[in-house]
């Protein structure tokens, strides 16, 4: 087959289109036909060599994928040759074939097609899990989704409104912030022109949020917990604004937060097998009804994946890049 490989970290230019040995579906694992991926802020850290894949993964990027079975390993039962999927990989959605592990494995929503479900899985995941299962959002609350035209943020507002809850963004750009009103947002933050915290505490008089999604890291360390109301929670998810800071133990202390940074790509199989299950129970019945639906901002060949990098590290999506082969 024909995978994206990086024979040296680098720039968009450093992917290429190889030919590689065929993967072959393991005990507990089926092998997917790839119809289409997407690209995470995960594949451009790997390109530069800055994010290496878990032991015993596939060496190629790739955290998502959608397509068919085509073969079925060892043990597996529940799926069938020929079933349309899409999939949480920890690797390897940039080719034309891959081996999933089946807790992994998710069936396309009705409704759909494949390009749009490969938009789902890493989205999905990441929001349910760090969103609901480890910051326990719930109706009446309110959410700060940092980066809230992203994959991720634009998943994160039609679940949390889906749940009842209030959902502030930030974002880059009026026409951004639009995009996030649209999908159900209450409240846009540019963050080039206002300083987060005070927008946060003018539209929750003084309250505080009570759970913020957070992509940045130290930048945004103490600021994110001056902007929590009593008892509230930050899950950081991402790096981009460094990894280390300093933090007010003492205003942690009076609001009693929590400050939680999580990820998914290394997780046990079997966690990453609860949490899809979790998505396809709570997540795949509102896609179904058109409650939430995937944002794609715009789908390229998979041989033109370097053009897809290009698109996250300057900021220009709303949603996914999609890579279809």
């Amino acid at each position: 087959m024909y995978a994206m490989t990086i024979p040296e970290p680098g720039g968009p230019e450093a992917l290429k289109w190889t030919e590689v040995p065929d993967p072959v579906a393991g005990e507990g694992e089926v092998l997917v036909e790839v119809v289409a991926t997407a690209v995470n802020r995960a594949d451009l850290l790997q390109r530069q060599g800055h994010y290496s894949p878990p032991p015993g993964a596939s060496p190629y990027p790739g955290l998502e994928c959608s397509g068919r079975i085509v073969a079925l390993g060892a043990g597996v039962s529940g799926w069938a040759v020929g079933d349309e999927v899409c999939a949480l990989l920890s690797g390897g959605g940039y080719a034309e074939r891959v081996a999933v592990p089946v807790g992994q494995l998710l069936p396309v929503p009705k409704g759909l097609s494949l390009v749009e479900a490969a938009a789902l899985p890493e989205v999905a995941a990441t929001v349910w899990s760090n969103v609901f299962m480890v910051a326990h959002l719930r109706p009446t609350e309110t959410v700060l989704l940092h980066g809230g035209a992203s994959g991720i943020g634009t998943m994160a507002i039609q679940l949390a409104k889906a749940v009842g809850a209030k959902v502030l963004v930030t974002a880059g750009s009026a026409e951004k912030l639009a995009r996030c009103r649209e999908l159900g947002a209450d409240v846009g933050i540019n963050y080039r022109e206002q300083d987060f915290v005070e927008a946060v505490r003018e539209a929750t008089d003084g309250a505080g949020v009570d759970v913020i999604l957070d992509i940045m890291g130290a930048k945004y360390l103490q600021r994110n917990v001056d902007a929590l109301a009593v008892n509230g929670r930050v899950v950081i998810i991402g790096l981009q604004g460094g990894v280390k800071g300093e933090l007010d133990l003492g205003t942690m202390l009076r609001k009693r937060a929590a400050v939680v940074a999580t990820n998914l790509r290394g997780r046990p199989l079997a966690e990453k097998a609860a949490i899809v299950a979790a998505v396809r129970e709570h997540i795949w019945p509102l896609i179904e009804s058109g409650v939430v639906k995937p944002v794609v901002d715009r789908v390229l060949p998979l041989t033109e994946a370097g053009a897809g990098h290009r698109v996250l590290e300057v900021g220009e999506q709303v949603g996914k890049v999609v890579l279809q082969v």
